[in-house]
């Protein structure tokens, strides 16, 4: 995630350095004023006129400029190889672009923030400051080397270039602070995705297992071995199906392959809940993910336009009931594990398809603790 982060801000400062250098030109090309920082060096200008000198630095720039944006669009090179080449080229420019064109206009001082801007989206302060620091100091040396006249006028251009260097690098290095909580924050986010889909589904999946090799044992300890057979095939169908599950859910993590995931829900049942009842904790915990399963099953698989949820405390007991006008269950279909799995363990039990009216009907029955 990080190197495509990389990847998208050196594709955006390549396309930005593109139109900033494009610009430059058609400014420089259109200033009325003649350069004047180099008085040993003759150079004309004037409106709708480069200095031939002039003109091949401001040319050798698009060309650096479209050299990066090509490479780093086609990926040719790595971004990290371009960010350490491109960030010292950028000032390296900057600085002879101000050597042709400074005078009482010059696109000179955008070159410096540009190079400044993009040390400090890079890196922030850590690379904003040295960049802004090596910008100035070689400006400050093009003036008092060349002593033009207005040396006063002049010698002030370098102390703005530092004032924004350090601003626009604090901005830089609070952005990567703010980056740094966001990523911290997705990545607590995604785990507790995790966690609680690890939980709800698999987990869950694993304490039913347990509920029915309980019964099992208890089967064969009564020597009922037909309907512990037939316990255990179920249990092995049911484990392969959480597992197929697993290895999807994993496989989806590392987007090394598209899950092929379970059946997408559908959006067009609507579902009533009427929920009254008491009882401990364990208890609520269950009732809750029972009516929380049901609404999945029916979602996923009962194709239904209307569902109705009800929990009632009846004396010793709590009744839950899912009702649905969708396809029904088959004949002679077993509850759903994952809900009679939780109403096992509580002692409780399940039936469905117990009504007339057509549709899915789950019943269940916990005691109420």
């Amino acid at each position: 995630m990080a190197r495509h982060g990389l990847a998208d801000t050196e594709h955006t400062i390549a396309r930005c350095r593109v139109i900033l250098s494009v610009a430059a030109l058609i400014a420089v090309y259109i200033d009325p004023t003649h350069p004047t920082l180099t008085r040993w060096l003759p150079l004309t200008g004037g409106p709708f006129m480069l200095d031939p000198l002039a003109l091949a630095v401001m040319l050798s720039h698009l060309v650096y400029s479209v050299t990066l944006y090509v490479l780093e669009r086609g990926r040719v090179v790595p971004s990290s190889r371009i960010v350490s080449v491109s960030t010292w080229m950028d000032v390296l420019f900057g600085i002879v672009i101000a050597l042709v064109t400074e005078g009482a206009n010059s696109p000179f001082y955008v070159f410096f923030t540009f190079a400044v801007l993009v040390a400090a989206l890079r890196a922030g302060l850590r690379l904003a400051l040295p960049v802004t620091l090596t910008s100035a100091l070689l400006y400050l040396g093009l003036i008092l080397v060349s002593h033009p006249w207005g040396l006063t006028f002049y010698i002030m251009r370098p102390a703005y270039v530092a004032l924004t260097g350090y601003l626009v690098g604090y901005l830089g290095e609070q952005r990567l602070v703010l980056e740094s909580k966001l990523r911290a924050f997705e990545a607590a986010t995604q785990r507790e995705r995790i966690a609680r889909s690890l939980h709800d589904e698999y987990v869950q999946a694993l304490a039913g297992v347990n509920v029915r090799l309980e019964t099992c044992r208890q089967l064969l300890q009564r020597g009922d071995s037909e309907k512990a057979l037939r316990e255990l095939t179920e249990l092995q169908a049911g484990v392969n199906r959480e597992h197929d599950d697993l290895r999807a859910y994993i496989r989806s993590l590392i987007d090394r392959e598209a899950a092929p995931g379970r059946a997408p829900a559908d959006d067009r049942t609507r579902f009533t809940v009427r929920a009254q009842f008491a009882g401990s904790l364990p208890l609520l915990e269950h009732a809750l993910q029972i009516m929380l399963e049901g609404a999945r099953n029916v979602a996923l698989h009962a194709r239904a336009e209307s569902a109705e949820i009800r929990v009632e405390h009846e004396r010793l007991q709590v009744s839950i009931t899912i009702d649905d006008d969708g396809v029904g269950f088959p004949a002679e279909a077993s509850p759903p594990w994952s809900i009679a799995s939780r109403a096992v363990e509580l002692g409780g039990s399940v039936r469905v398809g117990t009504r007339d009216q057509p549709g899915g009907h789950v019943a269940v029955l916990l005691p109420a603790a």
